[in-house]
C-alpha cells in the first residue's frame, strides 16, 4: 500500500511522486495529457504541480494552456476532492508580455497587485475555487518579501489559497521569508520546489543550504528536474557522440562527465539487481533524502509515466543508499571538473 506523504508542516499528505504538466499543451496535447493524468489518478496519484505561464515560451502560446487542461480534467472526472492542485504566479503572462513588450512590469512578479489578479486568473482557468499549494515560482528582487507573504496571507483569508510555498529560492531567501512570516504574523511557506537530482548543478547549494533550513524549520521539499534533463534515465552512453543540442551548449556538456557517468553506472547496476530501471533508482534515491516529500515528475505519454510510477514500490537498501551516494559525491565531481 502505498504511503502518502505529509508536506512540511502542512496538512496536505501527498503521492510520493508528483505530476509535473509543464508539457501539457507543449509536447504533450490535451487528449495525451488526459490520458497522463488518468494514468496517475488510477495509480493513487493526488498531486499535480502547474504554473500560470505553462507554457508561455510556446509560439503563439500567451500562458495558462496547462493550468486550463488540468481544470477541464479535473471538472470532467469530478475528482476535486482527491487532487492536490498546486501552480504558481511570478512569469510575464499575457500576449507579447513573454516577447520583452511588459515595460511596466503589471502582468508579473511578485508584488501585492499582481499576485491578487494572478490568483483570480488561475482561479478561473483551473475552473476550481481554492488553490491547494500556491507557489512563488522564483524572486522578485523588486517587491519586499513582506508585501508579498501579505498578498499571499490575504489569499489565504479570503479562502482562495490553502497553503503557501516558494519555488527557486536560495536558503538565505527561504529564511528571510520564514522570519518575515514569523515576526509579522504571516502565512509561511510549507514547501519549497528546487532543482535537485544526483546530477543537478544545484545540489551542493541545496544539499549544504537549502536542506538545513528545510529540515530545521519543517518545509516541504519538492524538487523539479529530479532525472537530471533525462540523463539519470540511462538513455545516453559514455563515449556516445553527444546529440547536437548538448554540444552547443557548455553547461549541458558538463553533464556528460566521467564523474556523471559512474553515478549513472551505479543506477543500472543497482537497477538490475531489483529489476528496476536507472531513473527508478535515481528517484528512489531522493525519496530517502531529509525533508523530502515528493519529486515531480513529468511525461510525453503514459508509457513514460508508468515506468516512473514503478519508484513507488521500490525499497532500496541502506547499502544502494550509501553506494549511489557515494559514487555521485558532489566534492568528487566539482574536483573532476576544475582539473
Amino acid at each position: 500500500m502505498t504511503t502518502y506523504r505529509r508536506l512540511g508542516k502542512s496538512g496536505l499528505h501527498l503521492f510520493p511522486l508528483g505530476l509535473g504538466t509543464m508539457q501539457f499543451g507543449w509536447s504533450a496535447g490535451e487528449d495525451a495529457a488526459f490520458e497522463i493524468m488518468d494514468a496517475y489518478y488510477a495509480a493513487g496519484g493526488n498531486f499535480i504541480d502547474t504554473a500560470d505561464v505553462y507554457t508561455a515560451w510556446a509560439k503563439g502560446n500567451p500562458g495558462g494552456i496547462s493550468e486550463e487542461i488540468v481544470g477541464r480534467w479535473v471538472k470532467a472526472r469530478g475528482n476535486r476532492d482527491d487532487i492536490v492542485i498546486a501552480t504558481k504566479v511570478r512569469g510575464a503572462m499575457g500576449e507579447g508580455f513573454s516577447q520583452g513588450r511588459n515595460t511596466v512590469r503589471q502582468r508579473e512578479g511578485l508584488s501585492r497587485r499582481w499576485i491578487l489578479k494572478a490568483c483570480e486568473d488561475s482561479l478561473k482557468r483551473l475552473q476550481v475555487d481554492h488553490i491547494d499549494l500556491y507557489q512563488t515560482h522564483f524572486i522578485d528582487p523588486l517587491t519586499p518579501i513582506e508585501e508579498t507573504l501579505s498578498a499571499l496571507t490575504e489569499l489565504v483569508k479570503r479562502g482562495y489559497v490553502r497553503y503557501i510555498g516558494c519555488s527557486n529560492y536560495s536558503a538565505w531567501r527561504l529564511m528571510q521569508a520564514l522570519w518575515t512570516s514569523d515576526k509579522k504574523n504571516l502565512e509561511a511557506f510549507v514547501s519549497i520546489q528546487p532543482e535537485y537530482s544526483l546530477l543537478s548543478p544545484t545540489r551542493a547549494n541545496f544539499e549544504r543550504e537549502i536542506q538545513k533550513v528545510a529540515v530545521e524549520y519543517g518545509v516541504g521539499v519538492i524538487p523539479w528536474s529530479p532525472l537530471g534533463g533525462g540523463m539519470l534515465t540511462g538513455k545516453y552512453q559514455r563515449g556516445a557522440a553527444l546529440p547536437g543540442s548538448v554540444r552547443a551548449d557548455e553547461n549541458a556538456r558538463r553533464r556528460f562527465s566521467d564523474a556523471n557517468f559512474d553515478t549513472i553506472d551505479t543506477l543500472k547496476a543497482v537497477a538490475e539487481a531489483h529489476n528496476a530501471v536507472p531513473a527508478q533508482v535515481a528517484l528512489a534515491w531522493l525519496l530517502a533524502q531529509p525533508a523530502m516529500t515528493a519529486p515531480i515528475i513529468g511525461a510525453n505519454s503514459v508509457a513514460q509515466l508508468k515506468e516512473l510510477l514503478g519508484t513507488v514500490s521500490l525499497q532500496l537498501s541502506d547499502k544502494d543508499l550509501a553506494e549511489i551516494s557515494q559514487v555521485s559525491d558532489w566534492e568528487r565531481a566539482r574536483t573532476e571538473l576544475e582539473n
